[in-house]
């Protein structure tokens, strides 16, 4: 079984940080896996945000997010981080972690373009106040 479980959400002011947590349960990050952050703010569509292929820790961000983001994964952890810089009343939403073992990176792109997984974590709120 396949569990994915975000932490590190809450509430700041704007400008200010968060590191978000992705532990991934029954899928080794230290083989080919793809993992991808969005967030859903109310009323708005998902948003996709960044991906990582774990294997080799290539990341790829959204250019709506590229300057404040960084993804990264630690595979002792097993887990996949998204650190948020800078941070804007607008960026407040839950934002969700999703995996998928794939065979190749050009399959991680394609997945995260679609949202494609077959896992996805519960989510972790983020709000930001002006």
């Amino acid at each position: 079984q396949v569990l994915l479980m975000e932490s590190g959400g809450g509430s700041v002011p704007a400008g200010g940080s968060l590191t978000l947590s992705c532990s991934v349960v029954g899928l080794d990050i230290a083989n080919k896996v793809c993992v991808g952050w969005y967030r859903q703010a109310p009323g708005k569509e998902r948003e996709k945000l960044a991906r990582i292929y774990t294997s080799i820790g290539a990341p790829y961000y959204a250019d709506s997010v590229r300057e404040r983001v960084i993804i990264s994964r630690d595979i002792s952890k097993n887990s996949i981080y998204l650190r948020m810089n800078n941070l804007r009343p607008e960026d407040t939403a839950e934002y969700t972690c999703a995996a998928k073992s794939v065979s190749q990176i050009g399959q991680c792109a394609i997945a995260w373009g679609r949202a494609d997984f077959p896992y996805w974590g519960q989510g972790t709120q983020v709000t930001v106040s002006s």
